[in-house]
């Protein structure tokens, strides 16, 4: 038990730092570099210098936006592929991504930004996740409670649906607006809104806390319902609270960051090879080390070829996939490559 705890601990003070290191590295690049020495001058006795400027209201709010994001993406595939036990779940899966994208493209066809301002995407995009999340959770309800398989094929269902009506946006909308789309579809994370910023953290923070408490619950999920029954387990309240968690967590995530990929599904991969299956290390394994690879990404995406800025979904996609291939390649043969 002492080794394992020991083993716990050093994997999240291995993360920690590298969250750390990947945060200072992020602040010092950019089309304005910054040296590692000016940093902290430059925050603590800035005044109102261009440097303290550029740090405090362009590349630090990126960085709190991409360990929330990043973090709360990788929490939900986290709970959902644990849930499901299924491990190519991810947060995407369930429709809740195509319901928010949904929101935001009839927010940019209708022009409700001139109106609304900066809060008409995100507003919109967590209309659509939430009307996303009740049509799955309603239509997946039976008579024994909520069902597992109908609720992740109701998803993949509702995720082509809501895919299909976006084409069909795209398809009647001047070029203007669709150029707005499909740059929000591809994901940023250059959020203009301080306090949209605030709130992704907060909510990602918490999320983690909440999440923690059900630790026991998934790591029983994972032997299969009946047994977790036998364990002592709720089943029904444990499945209905980790999918609205997941589902909240992720339709936020969207709403102001667009639709970021492969971080549900590839972290939470990493992170079992890492530090096992055991949720009470892997739920703020992933959490961390989400932030860590969306924070990464961001600053390649701003820098690879600066001064012009790619998608981070764009980078991310690229780059998960390429880790997602090596892992799977890697895995000994005698270890199933579909199991958790």
């Amino acid at each position: 038990m002492k080794n394992r705890l020991a083993h716990w601990a050093a994997a999240l003070l291995i993360l920690g730092g590298l969250l750390a290191s990947v945060g200072i590295i992020s602040l010092c690049l950019g089309p304005a570099d910054i040296s590692p020495a000016r940093l902290l001058p430059a925050l603590v006795h800035g005044g109102d210098t261009i440097e303290r400027t550029i740090l405090c209201d362009v590349r630090l709010p990126r960085i709190l936006l991409g360990i929330a994001v990043g973090g709360a993406l990788s929490l939900a595939g986290v709970i959902l592929q644990g849930l499901f036990r299924n491990p190519l779940v991810e947060p995407y899966t369930m429709g809740i991504s195509g319901g928010a994208a949904l929101g935001v493209c009839l927010a940019i066809l209708l022009r409700l930004g001139k109106n609304f301002g900066v809060w008409s995407l995100p507003v919109a995009g967590s209309i659509g996740a939430a009307a996303a999340i009740f049509a799955v959770y309603f239509l997946s309800i039976g008579k024994g409670g909520l069902n597992i398989r109908n609720l992740l094929l109701i998803g993949i269902m509702i995720s082509f649906i809501c895919s299909s009506l976006i084409t069909l946006i795209m398809a009647i909308s001047k070029v203007e607006d669709l150029h707005g789309i499909i740059f929000w579809a591809m994901g940023s994370l250059e959020q203009p809104n301080p306090l949209l910023v605030r709130i992704a953290v907060i909510v990602s923070v918490v999320a983690l806390g909440i999440s923690y408490f059900f630790c026991l619950e998934l790591n029983a999920l994972l032997l299969g319902e009946e047994e977790a029954f036998h364990l002592g387990i709720n089943i029904e309240a444990a499945k209905r609270l980790l999918f609205i968690l997941a589902s909240v967590i992720t339709g936020l995530s969207v709403s102001v960051a667009g639709i970021i990929g492969f971080v549900g599904l590839v972290v939470p991969h990493f992170m079992r090879l890492f530090v096992g299956g055991d949720h009470r290390i892997l739920i703020p394994a992933a959490w961390l080390c989400g932030g860590v690879f969306l924070v990464f990404c961001d600053t390649l995406a701003r820098t690879v070829i600066s001064p012009t800025e790619l998608p981070v979904g764009v980078v991310t996609g690229l780059l998960g996939g390429i880790i997602f291939v090596y892992v799977l390649c890697r895995r000994p043969e005698g270890k199933s490559r579909c199991s958790i």
